[in-house]
């Protein structure tokens, strides 16, 4: 296998239900056909929609596998079939589904995908957007329909193509109420709730921006592949700079307004971990604060390393592909600025090319420090005007203390040019110090020392003085030096300590997963790309560091300093770490079960020690007593003792029925028999032993698809929790209602209620969460009631009462739906 070319995966993503993605998805396997491609189809779910089963005319569709589940009859996508038939194409529809349970390889239908693709065969599927993992609970939230069946987002953007099927709301209730997507009877219902014109417009959009994002990312590696450094205006990113400064609030509003101006815009904040440029000034709870505000903005917050600050925003937004750049106007004043020259925002300028640069002015523009030079050591002006001050300066004093001759006397000429040679050594450095010693104590020989006009260079006094002026300038030179490596490395210690702090907050902002950790470090260190590997590689252009446990971590790109490849290890380390968190989980998620099983087992002895005992106890003791016959019993002491029996018996047989449910619920063994069944045909039974409850008219309330004496099982131990529950004097109401396809019965209690904290809890076996009474039995009720409706593609879920108390929905659906469903899906179907 290791030599098949993978398949290649082409995604149909529709916004809503019925747009048309099964239909266009068999429309290009038809197309494929017609051009020679061996095309079969996997599976296809048409809907009973006539249009859509008549696309699969002249198309090879592979047998689906029948499977038994729950009392059910299913029918799955036939895996081992499409790979012995080994197409060329394969059309496998709903993307998302998950296989019927024990039946197949995989439990899902996109892992079955993997296999085809593994081998060499190229599929076309389908989902709707509300089955990616990441957008799961925004639609839920839209649409108020919890959505069961999830993939996740890597599974769909690792698709060689993703297509869009899009409609217009309205088009698509047109569509709906011709009776192209939905059976007559459901019309109305989803038109009312799911197929809103404002849901399908939510949905819509939701669909656009995740495959403009897609398409981003598609773009952005074709740009890297071929080295592409022009802006493609193809959306709006605003990139905006922050220093850590007062001003930076103001510099997120106006960049967030001016990204929000087009649909879809972008907002990243960048700051540079430096000590000059950009970084002067830095002030982390307020660097904090604007990260935040960032976020809260929908922007996204990058820390880089650079070290000229200019240069590093130009390179960033480049690499984001940015079209708009902003900065703050200089905190400098007019003094500051023309001392220092230019700074970082009108070199930005300078470089920016194709991105437009907003400078934005502020309440602290010309009021704020004077910043460091923008560059590490000496800049180029300095390196020119040293020589040149070491040179003219002394001349110039020479000519001026010429003029005033005589006013003057040698000890103060020979200071004022020591102090010139000080200036000079402040500028330029040691060579510049040289040069202007040496300058300066020829000419203080040469016109201020007699003989004036001649060289006296044998003069001790003349080498003493040449001597103090070299020493000066040496010694100057050297402490300017010092000074400047000190800074540099104290800046960079400070650099370090920044993106440290800012890494150290993505982990502890839940940010810290593997692909987030190579991400940020590739972005930190201005990389084409990160990754983990695991051997050192042997190409140029690449930088690695290990990561523990035998990985190592890769950067490509430019080549980093030995600073930066402290820093690097400092991430390859927390990247490590992320590797083993990630398999201690997983080492954790397999002993989970295990445990679970433990603790269901001791929970099991511990309610068998006392809960089973009673009953057989007080059965015991009366068919005991029954048999003795030393004792003569009237007729009523007999019909006493066997009515205890009878009761113990009763008692007993019940705990054990649920103790053998929940085992076979836990197994997936339970036998159903799924059939249409009325409210009205179970209430009566489930309601036998329960006196005082309230129930509603259920004449309007249609069939629901469910196992009549799993329901009535439901039901009764329902009624017999909330009936434990609520006051003397007041009743269980129990009701019912229609909405959507489905049927709510409700069993309503005017108790104390539930916190919200124990509401999943409260569905766990052997407790008796609230309860003070330990002999009303094992805590098996609720459980075994979840379990059975769930197992008849229900739900049971607990909500406040109004005014008090707890009530209990079971949810299952209309008995006109389709038998052979997933037992779990609930959300509308495909398109």
């Amino acid at each position: 296998m290791s030599d098949v070319r993978p398949g290649r995966l082409k995604v149909y993503l529709g916004a809503a239900p019925g747009v048309g993605k099964t239909y266009r998805m068999l429309d290009e396997g038809r197309r494929r056909a017609a051009r020679g491609a061996d095309v079969v189809v996997g599976f296809v779910e048409c809907h009973g929609r006539p249009h859509t089963e008549a696309m699969t005319d002249g198309l090879e569709v592979v047998p689906r596998a029948r499977c038994a589940y729950r009392g059910g009859d299913f029918e799955e996508m036939d895996l081992g079939a499409v790979l012995d038939r080994r197409p060329q194409v394969a059309i496998v529809d709903e993307f998302a589904h998950s296989n019927v349970p024990g039946d197949g390889r995989n439990a899902k239908r996109w892992q079955d995908i993997e296999e085809l693709l593994a081998a060499g065969i190229d599929v076309i599927t389908a989902l709707n957007i509300q089955h990616l993992e990441s957008l799961n609970d925004v639609v839920e939230k839209i649409t108020r329909v919890p959505q069961h069946e999830k993939v996740p987002d890597e599974q769909v953007r690792r698709a060689w193509q993703i297509e869009l099927v899009d409609m217009p709301p309205e088009g698509l209730r047109r569509r709906m109420a011709h009776g192209n997507v939905y059976a007559p009877e459901k019309i109305d219902a989803a038109l009312a709730n799911y197929f809103r014109p404002g849901n399908l417009t939510a949905l819509r959009q939701l669909a656009l921006l995740w495959v403009a994002d897609r398409v981003d990312e598609a773009l952005q590696e074709y740009r890297s592949q071929h080295s592409i450094g022009g802006v493609w205006e193809t959306r709006e990113r605003v990139v905006v700079a922050l220093t850590g400064g007062p001003e930076g609030d103001t510099l997120v509003r106006r960049a967030a307004r001016i990204a929000d101006r087009s649909a879809g815009g972008d907002l990243l904040a960048v700051h540079v971990a430096r000590s000059d440029g950009l970084a002067g000034g830095v002030s982390a709870a307020s660097l904090a604060r604007q990260r935040r505000l960032v976020e809260d903005l929908g922007g996204s917050y990058h820390s880089v390393v650079g070290d000229d600050v200019a240069t590093t925003l130009v390179e960033f937004a480049r690499a984001e592909n940015a079209t708009q750049l902003v900065l703050g106007t200089s905190r400098r004043g007019r003094l500051a600025r023309f001392l220092t020259g230019p700074g970082t925002g009108e070199t930005v300028t300078e470089l920016s090319g194709d991105i437009d640069v907003h400078r934005v002015t502020h309440e602290r523009a010309g009021r704020g420090t004077l910043l460091p030079s923008r560059r590490r050591t000496l800049s180029t002006a300095r390196l020119i005007a040293g020589p040149v001050a070491g040179l003219v300066l002394p001349v110039l004093l020479t000519v001026v203390l010429a003029q005033v001759r005589g006013t003057l006397d040698l000890t103060s000429e020979a200071l004022l040019f020591l102090l010139a040679v000080v200036g000079v050594a402040c500028i330029g450095g040691v060579a510049s110090a040289v040069i202007a010693s040496v300058t300066a104590s020829l000419l203080l020989n040469y016109w201020f020392i007699p003989p004036i006009g001649a060289f006296t260079l044998n003069d001790p006094n003349a080498l003493l003085a040449l001597a103090v002026f070299a020493v000066v300038a040496a010694t100057v030179a050297g402490v300017v030096d010092r000074s400047l490596r000190l800074s540099r490395r104290s800046a960079r210690a400070t650099a370090e300590a920044e993106t440290m702090s800012s890494l150290a907050g993505t982990i502890v902002r839940g940010e810290a997963t593997i692909p987030a950790l190579l991400e940020r470090t590739r972005e930190t260190f201005g990389m084409e790309s990160a990754e983990l590997a695991d051997e050192p590689p042997d190409t140029d252009g690449t930088a690695f560091v290990p990561a523990g446990l035998g990985a190592y971590l890769v950067l490509r790109g430019r080549t980093l300093s030995s600073s930066e490849r402290r820093v690097l290890a400092a991430f390859a380390a927390h990247v490590g770490s992320a590797v083993e968190r990630a398999r201690l989980a997983e080492a954790a998620a397999e002993v989970e079960p295990v445990k679970a099983a433990d603790r269901m087992r001791t929970a099991l002895l511990r309610a068998v020690g006392h809960d089973l005992r009673t009953p057989l106890a007080a059965g015991w003791a009366a068919v005991t007593s029954l048999r003795s016959r030393d004792v003569e019993f009237s007729p009523e002491d007999r019909d006493e003792l066997l009515a205890t029996a009878d009761e113990s018996m009763t008692k007993l047989n019940r705990l054990v029925e649920n103790l053998l449910d929940l085992s076979r619920l836990e197994a997936g063994v339970l036998t159903l028999n799924l059939r249409p069944t009325s409210l009205e045909e179970v209430l009566p039974m489930a309601l036998a032993d329960v006196p005082g409850v309230e129930v509603t008219d259920m004449e309007e309330i249609p069939p629901v698809l469910a196992d009549p004496p799993l329901l009535e099982r439901v039901i009764a131990n329902l009624v017999g929790n909330a009936a434990r529950h609520t006051p003397p004097g007041r009743k269980v109401l129990v009701g019912a209602s229609a909405l959507a396809g489905r049927v709510e019965l409700r069993v309503v209690d005017r108790g104390p209620g539930l916190p919200a904290d124990g509401r999943e809890r409260l569905f766990e076996p052997f407790q008796r969460l609230g309860d003070t009474d330990n002999t009303t039995g094992l805590g098996l009720g609720l459980a075994l009631a979840r379990g059975l409706t769930e197992a008849m593609s229900g739900t049971l879920t607990p909500e406040d009462t109004p005014g008090g108390g707890l009530t209990m929905v079971v949810s299952l659906p209309f008995a006109g739906q389709a038998v052979g469903a997933e037992p779990t899906k609930q959300s509308p179907g495909g398109a």
